[in-house]
Order: structure tokens, then C-alpha cells, then sequence
């Protein structure tokens, strides 16, 4: 496996406090994530919503809206206030969205309120999400060591922080407005002590230093340049079928299982815990396994353990059944996504509008994917919906190749005219 070559005069105490700085950004969007879908169910029952499944997947569509926006401008944004900004100020916006989520469910129990809320917290996500993927991969660059999965993995461990306060709140009572208060006021306290540490400069180490002063339609041709490249669509693939996956799981795991499997809501909330955890333990260990094995087979295996686990889940059976399915989809679909990331920026021209390419094809996913999970549930049962992600799940397996290390392309191209 090739790594990443370090290209950075800073000193190493430098490039550690910006590394633990990013997985704090990461950490804090993963909670912010699984403390609305750890609440789903109390959300949807104190607005009296029912047990129709497009109600709840009408609301998700607003806050895939938002992300989508979020996803669009952020590099903009990212460029023209900085990383700094840009990341607080995103962080700032899932806070009010967070905020307006919990009191407009279950103090002023108003489907617009949450549906504003759940807008906003789709749209500072969205900015966060590709910015922080960004620095990620610049960090990991400058540090000259494969990082992506690692950084991933804080994402998981901010959703099993957020669904394992989530199941306590839901099992306690505690009203969804004053968790969810709680939680905004600590994201933007710890937002703004981490973002010190991270460099004022984007460093995004595309072609030229001064990216702030490049003419916006030329950065923009730049940027749109990347899509020409068929490895990079086949990237998006493998993304396009993980994100599914998990953003799918992250919004309808506790409700299917709730719905589905006839369990009571603490149970659900546990688990997507058990979801969410399997992705945090297969990003700890991912790195060692790909080095290992590579990253093609890495994303073969994980994909092929999703499908198991996904028939597990949906065919269900006794609880136990049900978690071992659950956890099987969720270390199916925990590389996927860190391992494209880190494929779109190997060894290439322009990383950062590479990054952002892919980013953007895995978030759209990770954001719509969970709104038709819905409409299709409505249709066909909240379980049968969940084929589709099989179906995507295998496009990730058959699209694997194209994660493979430029260097190790470069060696197989190269074998046979040295036989």
C-alpha cells in the first residue's frame, strides 16, 4: 500500500494538535448526526406523525435539502473565510437547527418549526461535512501516514455518542427539547476550542498556494474539470453505495426496528447503537486491514459482509438475529467511504476538487437515500424498502478496482511489459 508523503515544514507538535483539532470536527458532526436519529421516534410521536413512514421521510427530504445546498457552497465558503469560519459557522448552524428540532417538537409540537430546524442542520452538516473531509485529507497529507479511516472512525464515535445519550434520554423521558439543547450549547463551546488549532491557511495543496485570490470562474472550470476522469465516477460509485447504506441506517435502523420488528423504542435507539458502534470498530481497525489486504479487497469484503448483514436485518427473526444483522451492516459499510476519500486525492492533480467531487456523490447519497428509503417504505413495508440498499451495496463491490492505489495502477500496468 502507498501512503501519503509528508510535504510540510510544520513541527510535529504542530501537525498533532491539527490532527486531533480535525477528529474533534469529525467527532462533534457524528454527534450532531445521532442526536436527531437517536430521537426520531420521539420526534415523530410528539408531533403525532403516526406510524406512516413517508411523514417522517417528508421531514428527512427538508434536511437532505439543506445538505445538498450545504454541500454545493461549502467550498466556496471554505475558500473564501477559511477554514475557521467556515467550520464554526457551520457547527453554529447545526446548533440552531438542533435547537429548533427539540423545541419545536416537544414544546410547540409545530411540523414547520422541525422541518426549518432539520433544514438548517442539513445545510451546516453539509458545509462541515466536506470541509472537514477537506482538512482531512490535507492533514493526512502534510503527516505523510494514511489518516482517512481513523478520522472516520471519530465520526462514528461522535454517533455512538450521540445514540448512546440518545437511549438514555428516550429510556429516562427526558423531553427531546432539552437533550437536544444540551448537546447544541456543548457543540459550539467545543467547536470553538478545537477550531484554534487548525491552521488559518486552507492548505488544500491543489496547484497553486494562493487558492483565495484565483478568479472564481477559473477555479470553478477547475473544479468541474475532475468529472471527465472515469476512475473518479467509479469512486463515486463505491461511495454512492456505502453512503447509501449508512445514511440509511443512521435514519431508519431505529424505526424499522421499531415498526418492523415490533420493539419498543429505547430498543431501537439501542440498536442503531449497535449499528453505529460496528462502524466505529471496523474505522479503528481498517487501517491495519488495508494495509494489509488492500483497498480492494478491503471494500469487496466489507461489501459482501453488508449484504449478509442487511438479509439478516430485514428477514429478522429473534432480536439477536436482528443485531448480528445489524452489526455485519454496519462494519459492511465502514470503509467505503474514508477509503474513496482517500483514493480521490492519491497521487493526483487538484485533490482538494477531487475530495469535493467525491464528497459531494457520497453525501448526496448519504442524504437523499434516506427520504426513499421512506416513500419506498410507504409502499412496500419500511423492511422491504431496505433491498435497495443491497442492490447499491453490490455496485460498490463490482465498482472496487478503481480504490486501488495510483502506484500499485501504475506497477500492474507496468508488469506485463516487463515479463
Amino acid at each position: 500500500m502507498s501512503q501519503p508523503t509528508p510535504t510540510t515544514t510544520r513541527s510535529r507538535r504542530e501537525l498533532r494538535a491539527w490532527r486531533n483539532a480535525v477528529f474533534v470536527i469529525f467527532i462533534l458532526s457524528g454527534l450532531a448526526m445521532a442526536t436527531w436519529v437517536a430521537r426520531i421516534p420521539g420526534v415523530r410521536d410528539d408531533l403525532g406523525l403516526g406510524r406512516d413512514p413517508s411523514s417522517v421521510g417528508l421531514l428527512i427530504l427538508g434536511m437532505s435539502i439543506g445538505a445538498i445546498v450545504g454541500l454545493s457552497v461549502s467550498s466556496l465558503v471554505m475558500v473564501r473565510f477559511g477554514p475557521h469560519k467556515g467550520m464554526v459557522g457551520g457547527l453554529t448552524i447545526v446548533a440552531i437547527g438542533t435547537l429548533l428540532i427539540g423545541f419545536g417538537s416537544s414544546v410547540f409540537h409545530a411540523v414547520p418549526l422541525v422541518a426549518i430546524g432539520l433544514i438548517l442542520l442539513g445545510f451546516g452538516n453539509g458545509m462541515v461535512d466536506v470541509m472537514m473531509n477537506v482538512e482531512g485529507t490535507a492533514v493526512e497529507r502534510e503527516i505523510g501516514k494514511t489518516l482517512m479511516p481513523l478520522m472516520h472512525a471519530f465520526f462514528s464515535f461522535g454517533t455512538v455518542l450521540g445514540a448512546g445519550i440518545g437511549a438514555a434520554a428516550a429510556a429516562l423521558h427526558i423531553a427531546v427539547a432539552w437533550h437536544l439543547a444540551v448537546i447544541a450549547v456543548l457543540m459550539v463551546a467545543v467547536a470553538l476550542f478545537a477550531i484554534r488549532f487548525i491552521p488559518r491557511e486552507a492548505e488544500l495543496g491543489d496547484e497553486t498556494e494562493a487558492q483565495p485570490r484565483i478568479p472564481f470562474g477559473q477555479r470553478l472550470r477547475a473544479s468541474l474539470a475532475v468529472w471527465a476522469d472515469w476512475r473518479l465516477i467509479l469512486i463515486g460509485v463505491v461511495m454512492l453505495g456505502m453512503a447509501f447504506g449508512e445514511g440509511s441506517a443512521n435514519d431508519w435502523i431505529a424505526l424499522a426496528t421499531v415498526d418492523g420488528h415490533a420493539q419498543q423504542n429505547s430498543t431501537g435507539a439501542v440498536v442503531f447503537g449497535f449499528f453505529v458502534a460496528a462502524m466505529t470498530i471496523g474505522r479503528v481497525l481498517g487501517g491495519p486491514v488495508v494495509d494489509r489486504i488492500g483497498r480492494v479487497a478491503a471494500i469487496r469484503a466489507t461489501a459482501a459482509m453488508g449484504v449478509v448483514g442487511l438479509l439478516l436485518f430485514i428477514l429478522g427473526g429473534p432480536l439477536w438475529v436482528v443485531v448480528l444483522g445489524t452489526v455485519l451492516w454496519g462494519f459492511g459499510v465502514s470503509l467505503g467511504f474514508p477509503l474513496g476519500m482517500s483514493a480521490a486525492s492519491d497521487g493526483q492533480d487538484n485533490p482538494a476538487a477531487r475530495v469535493s467531487a467525491v464528497a459531494i456523490i457520497g453525501y448526496c447519497a448519504f442524504l437523499v437515500g434516506p427520504p426513499l428509503i421512506g416513500f419506498l417504505g410507504k409502499e412496500f413495508g419500511i423492511l422491504n424498502a431496505l433491498y435497495l440498499i443491497l442492490v447499491l451495496l453490490v455496485a460498490s463491490f463490482l465498482a472496487a478496482p478503481a480504490v486501488r492505489p495510483l502506484a500499485e495502477r501504475r506497477a500492474r500496468a507496468a508488469a506485463p511489459a516487463t515479463e
